[in-house]
């Protein structure tokens, strides 16, 4: 584990790009995420509504996430959501806290922003992060996405 005094977040700049591009999952897992190219052209595309971020300890980069924001979930203005779009720690850097650290500033950022709930999806399946959202707390709220599980993970109040 990992002391989170040396982990902080960075926006993807011409500066972090080919760093945020190298990094891998393993190789069983790339069933359940999408190409980091893929990520960052989704990212570009959706302006505001994205929040790609290198995840750094120290200097040296071990993953990214990418929240989301006021998502028109159903396309129909009844539900926006905000939550964790994408998470990617690079296979050698696994079971080191920093996908905790990366659900945890996502759900801050929520916070932030005023909400209440943290969404999140999830491929199932063997080698899938399930058991990983659902240690987190984040709970299953009978939607699916795609093929995707949809989780749910209750918030504080900002303030409480």
């Amino acid at each position: 584990m990992t002391t989170s005094a040396n982990l902080r977040l960075e926006e993807i700049t011409p500066a972090t790009i080919e760093a945020a591009l190298a990094i891998r999952v393993r190789p069983e897992q790339e069933f359940a995420v999408d190409p980091m190219v893929k990520s960052l052209a989704e990212a570009y595309v959706h302006g505001e509504k994205a929040w790609p971020r290198l995840i750094l300890d120290g200097d040296r980069p071990v993953g990214f996430l990418m929240g989301f924001f006021g998502v028109d979930w159903y396309d129909d203005g009844s539900a926006l959501r905000s939550g964790l779009w994408r998470l990617n720690i690079a296979a050698g850097e696994q079971g080191r806290g920093y996908g905790r650290f990366a659900v945890e500033s996502v759900a801050a950022e929520v916070r932030r922003r005023g909400g209440t709930e943290c969404f999140v999806t999830w491929h199932p399946g063997e080698h899938g992060p399930e058991n990983f959202y659902l240690g987190l707390g984040f709970r299953p709220n009978g939607e699916k996405a795609e093929e995707e599980t949809v989780g749910v993970l209750a918030l504080d109040r900002p303030g409480r």
